[in-house]
């Protein structure tokens, strides 16, 4: 009889993760011809946890892995802010590049340092808008006041207080009814959740403001890891690269997706040029410096080294 691995999600059939969850179950299976197969667990909520509870049940040992957002962790893994520079990144590329180059690696040891997970790779968690029911934020002072859904993490809540919002931690559980019911004003969310969740049903304008591409932590528990075989380990490893390949074009193909079904929804999406975009920028600017300053210089030196090899490659 084969070993089954054990890896949690907190999402639908249609999500890019759900379906890099089945590129990682797939390519294990051919890999190790059938010997190691994953139960994968799609959708915890269905079980009645909250989507969050994913992370300790993979340090406990109850899963062998998941995926989660890189946030939820960066308050016992502080380097993990690195990701959280709001309007720092230009493009998908860039955010590729430091995650795969020498920041990622350094990440990834620091995680391991202070948690009991071991970082099996980067997932792309969507470039982040805001939606509300029919306000365009393409300035601050439209922004003012209104109540915003956001990740629990108080540097995203700084930076959204900085823009004029009054901000609220919300489990991705409960964001549907807290926007059905008017609980916030907006929320921020890659278009693959605002869709995907059906948000878009309530909140009929959606602001592309891109203000931070998400990172999904791919974690797995690390004495059940470092327990399986030196084949085990290499085939989950290279297993989980597919399925990173897989996950972020299937991520860049969404935005297409779901842009054009919540069009044809009636949804109005409201484009930032490039002043709106910089003055948005510049409200946060202090904020963003504040969550920098608390980084070493060779960190911050790793992250800016890695973006510039990706624009150079670009040239």
């Amino acid at each position: 009889m084969g070993e089954r691995i054990t890896f949690g999600g907190y999402q639908g059939e249609k999500s890019v993760h759900t379906r890099g969850a089945r590129a990682f179950e797939a390519a294990l299976t051919r890999l190790t011809d059938g010997g190691v197969t994953v139960d994968f667990r799609q959708n915890i909520v269905d079980d009645g946890h909250k989507a969050s509870d994913l992370l300790d049940m993979t340090e406990r040992g109850d899963l062998d892995g998941c995926y989660f957002s890189s946030s939820y962790l960066a308050g016992r893994v502080p380097e993990l802010a690195l990701f959280d520079q709001h309007f720092a990144v230009p493009t998908r590329a860039h955010a590729y590049g430091v995650l795969d180059g020498f920041l990622g690696q350094r990440l990834a040891q620091e995680v391991a340092a202070k948690t009991g997970y071991v970082v099996m790779n980067y997932w792309d968690n969507g470039l982040r808008h805001i939606s509300t029911a029919d306000t365009p934020l393409n300035t601050p002072a439209n922004c003012k006041d209104l109540k915003l859904r956001t990740l629990a993490s108080d540097d995203h809540q700084r930076v959204f207080r900085a823009l004029g919002f009054d901000p609220i931690a919300i489990d991705v559980r409960d964001l549907p009814d807290a926007v059905k019911s008017g609980v916030v004003d907006a929320q921020e969310n890659p278009l693959t959740n605002i869709y995907n969740f059906d948000l878009h049903k309530t909140h009929r304008t959606i602001t592309l403001t891109g203000h931070l591409l998400g990172v999904a932590l791919v974690l797995f528990n690390a004495k059940t890891f470092a327990g399986w075989s030196a084949k085990t380990r290499d085939a989950v490893t290279a297993a989980m690269v597919e399925a990173t390949q897989t996950q972020r074009q299937l991520a860049q193909d969404d935005d297409a997706i779901c842009t054009d079904a919540m069009i044809n929804d009636g949804v109005t999406f409201v484009e930032l040029s490039p002043k709106e975009r910089a003055t948005l920028a510049a409200a946060t600017h202090r904020e963003v410096a504040a969550t920098r300053a608390r980084f070493s210089t060779d960190l911050i030196a790793l992250f800016e080294n890695d973006l510039a090899n990706v624009s150079k490659a670009h040239l």
